[in-house]
């Protein structure tokens, strides 16, 4: 007789437990409800200064060839340059490389300076597909 009790109490238990689960996930869904009908009617605006080119960005200009050449192995010229700027204990970094306007953009976390420059152009000289005397001195924007 007690095992039947101990039986027959148990899906109730577990009943009256989920019940109280449902009743706080209830809760719940109404507080995220009320969160999202009340949430701001105006739209957060972008604040965009320039629309062109920035101050972070690396212009090497140079043929339509070398740039084709460049550009295929961008991804291993990112790693490179990163390493070269590494060693002369430089803040910045080269986030991505990019084409525009038939010349290579260099993207890199801060405005680089004077001896940044020289670095990554003496990289830039010294790829092997690249033809050194057709590389134009580098910029910024």
């Amino acid at each position: 007789m007690l095992r039947l009790c101990l039986f027959l109490l148990t899906p109730l238990e577990k009943l009256s437990k989920s019940k109280r689960c449902f009743l706080n996930y209830k809760t719940k869904i109404k507080n995220i409800q009320k969160i999202i009908s009340n949430k701001n009617k105006t739209r957060p605006r972008l604040n965009m200064t320039t629309k062109g080119l920035l101050r972070k960005q690396v212009i090497v200009s140079m043929n339509l060839e070398n740039t084709i050449n460049f550009i295929k192995d961008a991804s291993t010229h990112v790693t490179n340059i990163n390493r070269a700027l590494k060693n002369i204990k430089s803040d910045i970094i080269a986030d991505f490389i990019q084409l525009d306007n038939k010349r290579v953009v260099i993207t890199t976390n801060k405005v680089s300076g004077t001896l940044n420059l020289q670095t990554i152009k003496r990289y830039v000289k010294n790829i092997n597909s690249i033809k050194s005397n057709q590389v134009e001195a580098l910029r910024l924007p």
